[in-house]
């Protein structure tokens, strides 16, 4: 239990440092009046190489950085308390991989927000917990496609002033991370349960190659009913049936 408030703990405090750098970030370029936009990514411009590890802390406006803020905090604590180890390595993956798609292969133009990271974070979430196949990362994988499921559409071009190729960039880096380090993190231990337990209580003593699938040998087996042994009659092995008691004497026709 202590063990789990720790997680819990450290994945609120990291989700809420990671969204309160962007924060900071906007809320000093538009206090103080900086130009934002050379710190975005420009495909293919030697100078804006810069942009693919400072374009997440670029949005373009507050309904753009507000729309980035729940989904961000959320997926990234998913993250941090389901996969701590794999976090430390999927989450720079996600970052530089999703920016440096988007300088090499986007259209030209100004490429900022962090809704590529965001992208790779689901991707990431969703396909590590099919991957695994325990009970934590299903139901994460479950909770994130039926709260963010529709991330995957957004990876097509769909509107001329966001940048599909971010998301697309990011989905991208996300499957690429899953698929590098879903082994990181040790699966929980698998529970027992009641009749489970029994069950090994009750081979206890045995000769141990009753594994639960395999029936009991014979002799283990209890006799449920003893009735008359076989005997030769004529030649063949036939049990004598006794005879029906009439209650009335025969009548000839």
């Amino acid at each position: 239990m202590r063990n789990d408030r720790e997680r819990v703990r450290y994945a609120v405090l990291g989700a809420l440092a990671l969204v309160a750098g962007i924060w900071i970030v906007w809320l000093a370029a538009f206090a103080l009046g900086w130009d934002m936009d050379a710190l975005g990514i420009r495909p293919r411009d030697p100078h804006a190489l810069v942009g693919i590890l400072t374009a997440p802390f670029v949005h373009a406006s507050f309904e753009h950085l507000m729309s980035n803020t729940l989904p961000l905090g959320l997926l990234s604590a998913f993250l941090l308390y389901a996969y701590p180890r794999a976090a430390r390595y999927a989450l720079p993956l996600i970052w530089i991989v999703s920016g440096l798609g988007v300088w090499l292969f986007a259209r030209p133009s100004l490429h900022v927000g962090i809704s590529g990271i965001v992208h790779g974070l689901m991707f990431f979430l969703f396909l590590t917990g099919l991957f695994r196949r325990d009970r934590l990362g299903v139901a994460i994988a479950l909770a994130v496609f039926f709260l963010y499921g529709g991330m995957t559409l957004t990876v097509l071009p769909r509107e001329e002033n966001v940048s599909f190729e971010y998301h697309l960039a990011g989905a991208i880096a996300g499957v690429i991370a899953a698929i590098a380090f879903y082994r990181l993190d040790p699966l929980a231990p698998r529970k027992r349960y009641s009749w489970e337990i029994e069950d090994d209580s009750a081979d206890e003593g045995g000769d141990g190659l009753n594994d639960g699938l395999e029936p009991d040998r014979p002799r283990n087996v209890p006799v449920l009913w003893n009735g008359p042994r076989a005997k030769p009659v004529g030649g063949d092995n036939v049990i004598e049936f006794a005879q029906p008691r009439s209650t009335r004497n025969p009548t000839v026709h």
